[in-house]
């Protein structure tokens, strides 16, 4: 897969062994509406030991949150550093909102601060859509990246670079209603498949005129409900890239390792 900052391998299969360059190795955590995810990375994005995940606590304020992150990556291999995708609004490691977690709980909490006092690691935190982009982009023209999950999250790019943070999700869509409360989690379950399904093309139609990409991925745990035919500029991307996007948080434009 390749972004703005080199090659990653085509598939990052975990490997189940505890191997690799500590200097490079990464931690990356995927944060979502219902569960948390975790592993450890090489520097060429392969998986140094099995995915571990846990539930999304709820409620799920910074402490509790810090807490089961803290549990769920004792027993993974040691790491040089950490990159979090976060289903929220992040600017500069600090958490301006995060709908599905509580806002009011989280906001202007300084997420990386308190990661890198637990880790003792360098830590970088960015929106999970952003990180799982990150993994999916072949660095060319414009692309749009999406999740489907317990929310709906967005990230942009143009030529690998990525555009300031878009909430789409809380854009207005249709029927007075919001992407994430025509496609999320709960929109599904109350007016079923093929209905979502409806709305998800009447989605990207939107979404097609308004940002002109030249290629969209659609990521997250609801993207394998997908039933209608998707055109040759869409594609359905792993939802492992959630936590492979964590390399792309360390490197330069050039490729370059940018660890401090």
């Amino acid at each position: 897969m390749k972004g703005s900052t080199g090659t990653l391998p085509e598939k990052a299969d975990v490997k189940g062994r505890k191997s690799g360059s500590l200097s490079t190795s990464t931690l990356a955590i995927d944060i979502g509406g219902s569960r948390v995810k975790a592993t450890v990375l090489s520097e060429d994005g392969e998986m140094l030991a099995e995915r571990v995940r846990v539930d999304t606590p709820d409620p799920c304020p910074p402490e509790v949150m810090i807490a089961t992150m803290k549990q769920l990556v004792a027993p993974l291999p040691d790491f040089a550093r950490v990159s979090v995708g976060f289903p929220g609004v992040v600017r500069k490691g600090r958490i301006m909102a995060a709908h599905n977690l509580g806002t009011e709980l989280w906001r202007g909490f300084d997420f990386e601060k308190a990661l890198h006092k637990l880790f003792k690691r360098p830590v970088r935190v960015i929106n999970d859509a952003d990180m799982q982009g990150l993994a999916a982009i072949r660095g060319d023209g414009v692309e749009l990246a999406i999740t489907l999950g317990t929310g709906f999250g967005s990230s942009l790019f143009e030529d690998g670079r990525i555009a300031p943070h878009l909430e789409l999700a809380h854009h207005p869509f249709r029927s007075g209603e919001t992407y994430e409360e025509q496609l999320g989690m709960r929109a599904l379950e109350d007016v079923g498949k093929k209905r979502w399904n409806r709305r998800l093309q009447r989605a990207i139609k939107t979404l097609r005129v308004l940002t002109n990409f030249d290629r969209m991925y659609i990521g997250g745990g609801n993207a394998e409900l997908i039933s209608f035919e998707l055109a040759q500029d869409l594609e359905i991307i792993p939802n492992t890239l959630g936590m492979i996007g964590g390399i792309w948080l360390w490197r330069d434009r050039h490729g370059t390792d940018g660890t401090p």
